[in-house]
């Protein structure tokens, strides 16, 4: 069988890249997989640079938008509720079935 993701070649991204993504990231308002090697991390922290940041009142409008979700449990409809929707627990967890 094929490998579709060889193993990294070359150090890991250090700590210094790793923390200057996360920043660009945030800055740019957008997310990012984590790189596996300092080449990978040189290469979006580049991509990251040449994009153009989000501004700073639209960042904060977001979060305050999330926090406030967050605040009065909007969105928790989607939560499945462990032992009323659920039985079992981690990888043996499994649906209830619906009483017919």
């Amino acid at each position: 069988m094929t490998d579709h993701h060889p193993p990294p070649t070359g150090p890991p991204p250090t700590a210094r890249q790793q923390r200057y993504l996360r920043q660009l990231a945030m800055q740019r308002g957008v997310s990012f997989v984590p790189p596996r090697t300092s080449f990978e991390a040189s290469r979006v922290i580049d991509q990251l640079e040449r994009r153009a940041p989000e501004p700073a009142a639209d960042r904060r409008s977001e979060i305050r938008a999330v926090q406030d979700d967050m605040a009065r449990h909007r969105g928790d409809d989607a939560r499945a509720i462990e032992g009323l929707d659920t039985t079992g627990y981690g990888s043996s967890a499994t649906w209830k079935r619906g009483q017919s």
